[in-house]
């Protein structure tokens, strides 16, 4: 056994532990009721040994959600803030995933909204391929759905096209499509 072989086993061992030091913190700081702490792991494999450094996350931290989001099992849209909630009363914590997201050119109106339409796959208004579209409302013309895009692009929507599409990252957009079929109440708020 080489010493690199060692040195990448010594490596893993390292983020293992790291990892499961974060999932214990995390779940700590969510029964104390705070906000889930933001952290990431990034390592190098440039050169012979690979190393590993704690980094700050580049990903923004999602704020509590929201005291008027309802009751139940539900998706939590916020138009001013930019993030998703999915909501299960059923597990503890309730909130199962947080996330933000990149909104289309126009914002659903606050309202909840059922879940009415999922396409696995297609082509978005700004002509990219995405998937996990799950659509819940329509108002003057646009209809309003979260989607992922497969090339994992969340651009700024183009503000001369009116479109609906909420972008989330790919695995955020499997989330809610696992997270919410038709039927699942979809809660727009402020």
């Amino acid at each position: 056994m080489g010493p690199g072989v060692v040195v990448t086993g010594l490596t893993l061992g390292a983020l293992t532990v790291v990892s499961l030091l974060a999932f214990q913190a995390n779940g700590a700081q969510e029964r104390a009721g705070g906000t889930r702490p933001t952290a990431s792991v990034t390592a190098s494999t440039s050169g012979p040994a690979a190393t590993a450094a704690p980094t700050a996350s580049a990903t923004p931290t999602v704020p509590a959600l929201p005291t008027t989001s309802g009751t139940g099992l539900r998706v939590v849209y916020s138009v001013g803030g930019h993030h998703v909630w999915l909501v299960d009363p059923k597990k503890n914590p309730q909130v199962v995933a947080a996330f933000a997201v990149t909104p289309g050119s126009v914002e659903p109106n606050p309202g909840s909204y059922p879940v009415y339409s999922r396409t696995p796959a297609t082509t978005g208004t700004d002509g990219r391929q995405i998937e996990h579209v799950v659509r819940f409302a329509q108002q003057n013309g646009v209809v309003f759905g979260f989607s992922a895009a497969v090339d994992g692009a969340t651009p700024t929507a183009d503000p001369k096209t009116k479109t609906g599409g909420i972008r989330s990252s790919r695995a955020d957009g499997q989330l809610i499509w696992d997270f919410a079929p038709n039927g699942t109440k979809v809660v727009v708020v402020a």
